[in-house]
């Protein structure tokens, strides 16, 4: 409604009014009275209806105060205007609706003295202020001309203001009223106006009023150009942004732009984030470019989606680590069997963190066999020590975007797989395994395992770059761990960056207690089988690990319990009685006549044949080394599908015969005139590696010599055309498949006996080791002369 005037002076032409010292006052929202100016007000609030309802019973006289914040519902007296205007009730109307309306006049400017009460309603004193009018000035007297002219020009550029003000200017004879009715039709701050109300000095209050006239011309001039220039050059483009335009207008009248909406709870989601200043500083650009941008313009949705991973993303969001070190023990020890190595690093490393506080986590490697528990260790790690975990598979990655990221201006872009995991578990610090870390790929798109270089260098991932983040990331807090079978596999900068732990076998001891608390037990839920009552000796557990298995794991162990559960599940389901024990008969019965048997080694060998070990992905299996003599011109033949290091070693051993032929009984001229042949059964399993050196020279040995190797014998070792017996790896697991094969003697070199002590004794018990450093050591074990105790070196040295 416009704000207009009564009468310039005294409006009931009568004598001059008298005004109280003391007054009820009427706090305005977003209003400020002049004198002399008359406006509606609508009255809601308790305490300004019973002010104004108690005014208008007595003098009508209230005291009218501006509110410094205009959302406060319920203000204090600190939230109101020191001086405002006393207006006096002109009407007071009761509205249908039950609100009450007042029209009001501005009298005269008064500023509080003090507040009387609060209760119903404010009461003040209060202490009139009287303009200080100039007399004669020329300057003053063009202030007011120009303030005439300013307004004049206002209102004919502003279309929703009727031109009608403009005759009413013209009759405003009143200099004071004339500055008060211009002030109070302005479009401007509330601060403005309040700071013209409190200006006693009427020349500097028309000077101000000058200022924010001139502004609001300006304002006003821009509008009309804008206006002018958008009616000229209106094509379909144009005619389309009005048009959206209108929509967002109409969708704000349904409720609500829906990206608007989006837009707000964005940054609702913002404010409360706790983040780092430059990811602040990074989304707070972003979302002033998505505020200027058209939700259908290809670039809205890019920023959108990258404003929402930065959303998502747990910045300096941590899980509170268990410090308990007892309690982290005993969930490693209920989830997994044995691992001693793994479980004290572990718990080492929590120790360190209860003590320091802070930090950065190690970066381990577990490397072993399939089967053995590498990946679900991770996940015993994380909850043991009270973290979240994620699991992200490496096996075949080929492109380096899949760990840095994509550019976010690509089509189809995406963060890498690191954030996506990050993002997905709501933590910055959890338990992250990087499974089959050897088996990442390599090509022309990329190599996924020099971008893993940063991922995985405690100096560096606190500062980790993603490409569509664009923007780094503290990676330092994710205790990484790496499983792999073969560490040789893992690219030589990458491996130097981790902690590797060697994981080897499990012995049939371990296989069956794995067995006992975990494999049986999840399988009897599985199958609805866990109120059963069936025994599982241990003789049946070790009969199908020996007879139906050959893994250093427990996977194929547990796809054979699974086929006997499920004939018990079937048994059950007709209603059958199921047996209270496991016995051999169902278990053939079940899983059929025996795949294997340990009984491999054959005794009676001729001389040339020699059990060596093998290390393999599945476990430790014996390997039978073939040797034999024939008429030729001394060539040396092999077969087997062996690889170059295994034919090295094959030439190796025959230069270090040939070299010392006297010295082991042989006579030089068999060199020349016999064509030497090694084979190695099973011909269409590729085999390769330096272990097999000494078992070699041991075959040609004792073809050469045609003395027998001693029964029940395994060796495994590399040799040196010197003679030197060095060491090799897969100590545990060649150990193992001795002793499932039946052997009961093992030759290994002097510097792996550290690796035989590391073994739990009742696991190689009834085995007897010979520890050798020379090749010597090792002919005088394994070659005898029948019928005697002694060896054929000793022989020719004694002749």
């Amino acid at each position: 409604m416009p704000i207009f005037p009564l009468n310039e002076d005294n409006p009931d032409g009568g004598e001059p009014e008298h005004f109280p010292d003391e007054l009820p006052i009427l706090p305005l929202r977003n209003t400020v009275l002049f004198p002399g100016v008359v406006i509606p007000i609508t009255v809601g609030r308790d305490r300004s209806i019973k002010a104004v309802t108690e005014a208008y019973r007595g003098d009508k006289m209230v005291g009218v105060v501006a509110q410094k914040d205009s959302s406060i519902e319920d203000p204090d007296t600190a939230d109101l205007a020191e001086v405002g205007t006393i207006a006096k009730i002109v009407k007071l109307i009761r509205m249908p609706d039950g609100g009450t309306t007042v029209i009001i006049q501005g009298k005269i400017r008064f500023k509080v003295d003090r507040i009387v009460s609060e209760d119903p309603y404010f009461r003040a004193r209060v202490i009139l202020l009287q303009d200080e009018i100039p007399g004669v000035d020329p300057e003053f007297e063009a202030y007011i001309s120009s303030i005439r002219d300013l307004a004049a020009q206002i209102i004919q550029l502003s279309p929703n203001i009727p031109s009608e003000a403009t005759i009413i200017l013209k009759n405003i004879e009143n200099t004071p009223f004339l500055i008060h009715f211009v002030s109070s039709n302005l479009n401007c701050d509330l601060k403005d106006k309040q700071h013209l109300l409190e200006t006693n000095q009427l020349k500097i209050r028309a000077e101000y009023l000058m200022k924010l006239l001139q502004t609001e011309l300006q304002l006003a001039e821009l509008k009309n150009k804008i206006t002018s220039k958008t009616r000229a050059d209106l094509d379909k483009q144009q005619r389309d942004y009005f048009l959206q335009q209108q929509m967002k207008s109409i969708k704000e009248e349904l409720g609500g732009d829906t990206n608007d909406r989006e837009l707000k709870e964005m940054q609702h989601r913002a404010d409360s984030k706790k983040w780092p200043e430059e990811a602040r500083e990074l989304f707070r650009k972003g979302i002033e470019k998505l505020e200027r941008m058209h939700p259908t313009t290809p670039d809205y949705s890019v920023i959108y989606n990258h404003l929402d991973l930065m959303l998502d993303l747990p910045w300096e969001e941590y899980t509170q680590d268990h410090y308990d070190l007892r309690k982290a023990a005993r969930v490693l020890d209920q989830d997994h069997y044995g691992m001693e190595k793994v479980k004290e690093r572990i718990l080492e490393y929590l120790a360190v963190l209860k003590l320091k506080g802070d930090l950065k986590s190690p970066i381990l490697c577990f490397v072993g066999p399939p089967g053995i528990g590498k990946t679900s260790l991770g996940r015993s790690i994380a909850n043991a020590i009270g973290r979240k975990y994620v699991r992200l598979s490496l096996g075949g990655m080929h492109d380096e975007s899949e760990i840095r990221g994509h550019r976010k201006t690509y089509i189809g872009a995406m963060p890498g797989r690191i954030l996506q995991s990050i993002r997905k578990i709501k933590s910055s610090n959890p338990v992250m395994i990087l499974d089959e870390i050897d088996k990442v790929g390599n090509d022309f798109r990329g190599d996924p395992s020099s971008a893993l270089l940063e991922v995985l260098d405690p100096e560096q991932n606190s500062s980790f770059y993603d490409n569509y983040l664009e923007m780094e990331y503290d990676l330092s807090k994710v205790l990484f761990i790496a499983t792999a079978n073969n560490v040789n596999n893992i690219n030589q900068a990458l491996r130097d960056r981790m902690e590797v732990i060697d994981l080897s076998g499990y012995s049939v001891e371990e296989k069956v207690e794995i067995a006992k608390k975990h494999l049986i037990p999840k399988q009897l839920e599985l199958h609805g089988l866990k109120d059963v009552k069936v025994k599982f000796p241990n003789g049946m557990i070790q009969k199908m690990i020996s007879d139906y298995t050959r893994e250093s794991g427990v996977r194929e162990l547990d796809r054979q319990l699974a086929a006997i559960m499920r004939s018990l599940a079937r048994e059950l389901a007709l209603d059958n009685l199921l047996p209270g024990e496991l016995d051999a008969d169902r278990v053939e019965k079940v899983l059929g006549k025996p795949k294997y048997t340990n009984d491999l080694y054959q005794g009676g060998n001729p001389a040339g044949v020699v059990v060596g070990l093998a290390w393999t992905y599945a476990g430790g299996d014996i390997l039978f080394i073939e040797a034999s003599l024939s008429e030729g011109k001394g060539e040396l033949k092999l077969t087997g599908n062996l690889g170059n290091v295994m034919k090295e070693s094959a030439s190796t051993a025959l230069s270090y015969l040939q070299a010392n032929a006297r010295v082991y009984g042989i006579d030089p001229k068999l060199f020349s005139t016999r064509n030497i042949h090694i084979h190695v059964p099973e011909g269409a399993v590729p085999k390769d590696g330096p272990s097999a050196g000494i078992t070699m020279l041991t075959a040609l040995a004792s073809a050469l010599t045609r003395v027998k190797v001693k029964p029940y014998l395994a060796m495994t070792g590399e040799i040196t055309l010197r003679g030197i017996v060095l060491p090799v790896g897969g100590i545990k697991e060649k150990i193992l498949a001795a002793r499932r094969a039946g052997i009961r003697e093992i030759i290994l070199c002097k510097q792996n006996e550290k690796d035989v002590r590391e073994i739990k004794p009742q696991y190689i018990r009834g085995l007897k080791f010979h520890f050798v450093k020379e090749m010597k050591e090792v002919t005088r074990l394994a070659l005898t002369v029948p019928g005697k105790n002694a060896h054929p070196v000793k022989k020719q040295r004694a002749s």
